[in-house]
């Protein structure tokens, strides 16, 4: 159960005891993993942060640098990069800034963003400050490396019990720096310094990561345990990264960040409407004397 289930993103309320949100990507990096810089000119960026709230999602996610190893980007490069997008896309959606710089989240705070998803776990703990000291959100993602680094043939004892021995751990540290619990929001981090089996396992294994109490987001949209699991290439894994995360969903995830937007919203409105969150948008089958069947 959810201990804090009703939190304010951007200004909007969501009730994530009946409510999946998901969470749409736009990468304005000339190499990201999926879409390989198709959103890094500044008018694509912002059209397709539109485009995603305009089919239903209810947060954007938007990044400036890869996650995956590489040289290090100037701090000034990043906020050049993610904060035009944040101020354009504030007013029509919640927006969330990916990143592990603590001077690139206040300044996109302070464009607009009301959501600071750090895929380093809070590796530097100044990011608990600067979220602490504004009305935003955390994500705290699951990763051992130092950013853009490798982290070669990663190991766990129990892949599921270290992640959330290490969740927990980075959970305290943002309380005590004085984020409030209503503002954080914990991330397994699929793939994140992990292989396909560790991967796999967390997902097959939710159900004991939502015994955290808090929201939940997943991260797993297209990632490479989906195409090695399904011997699939990139663009061919919607199917794989919808069943993930039905999966997911129907065991505690509360966002779900993904690139597929249209595809991933009707599948959580689905899941809303099975679990009896949702009515139906409309009933004409089988409601009338001369039949629908």
């Amino acid at each position: 159960m959810i201990a804090h289930p009703v939190r304010c993103l951007g200004g909007r309320s969501i009730d994530f005891s009946r409510r999946i949100a998901v969470m749409a990507i736009v990468n304005r990096t000339p190499d990201s993993f999926y879409d390989r810089g198709a959103t890094y000119a500044l008018d694509a960026a912002i059209e397709k942060g539109r485009d995603a709230a305009a089919a239903g999602a209810e947060i954007v996610d938007v990044g400036g640098v890869p996650f995956a190893p590489g040289p290090a980007l100037p701090i000034a490069d990043e906020i050049e990069r993610v904060v035009p997008v944040v101020a354009a896309l504030a007013p029509i959606v919640a927006v969330s800034v990916d990143t592990f710089h603590p001077e690139v989240a206040r300044a996109a705070i302070d464009a607009g963003a009301s959501i600071v998803n750090d895929t380093t776990g809070l590796r530097d703990p100044c990011m608990a400050d600067v979220v602490a000291d504004s009305d935003a959100t955390i994500v705290i993602a699951h990763s051992l490396a130092a950013p853009r680094t490798q982290h070669p043939l990663p190991r766990y004892d129990d892949v599921v019990r270290d992640v959330a021995d290490f969740l927990r751990e980075r959970r305290d540290l943002a309380l005590c720096r004085g984020v409030p619990p209503e503002r954080i929001v914990l991330d397994p981090g699929h793939d994140l310094n992990k292989n396909t089996r560790h991967s796999l396992e967390l997902t097959r294994r939710f159900g004991e990561l939502a015994e955290l109490g808090d929201v939940l987001l997943v991260a797993l949209s297209n990632k490479d345990f989906i195409g090695e699991a399904l011997d699939r290439q990139r663009g061919e894994r919607l199917s794989g990264s919808l069943a993930a995360a039905v999966w997911c969903a129907t065991h505690g995830a509360r966002i779900v960040r993904a690139h597929n937007v249209p595809e991933t919203v009707d599948a959580m409105r689905m899941v809303e409407a099975i679990r009896g969150w949702r009515e139906p948008a409309y009933e004409l089958h089988n409601t009338r004397p001369e039949g629908n069947s």
